[in-house]
């Protein structure tokens, strides 16, 4: 069930929102929570964290 496909779940339940950001609208697939920033698709990937790379820093030879 977990990391399948959602067919069988059905439509995804999107919520009309405003980017705490650009202030532009958008939809999102969890209901905002009040006091929580919520960022549309291109600020969500400015605000995003770093995935940290491979090997913890150290170059590897």
């Amino acid at each position: 069930m977990f990391g399948g496909p959602r067919q069988s779940m059905g439509p995804r339940q999107m919520y009309k929102t405003t980017c705490s950001d650009c202030g532009k609208e958008c939809e999102v697939p969890f209901q905002p929570t009040e006091g929580r920033p919520v960022y549309c698709d291109e600020c969500f990937s400015k605000h995003r964290k770093p995935r940290p790379s491979h090997g913890g820093g150290r170059d590897r030879y």
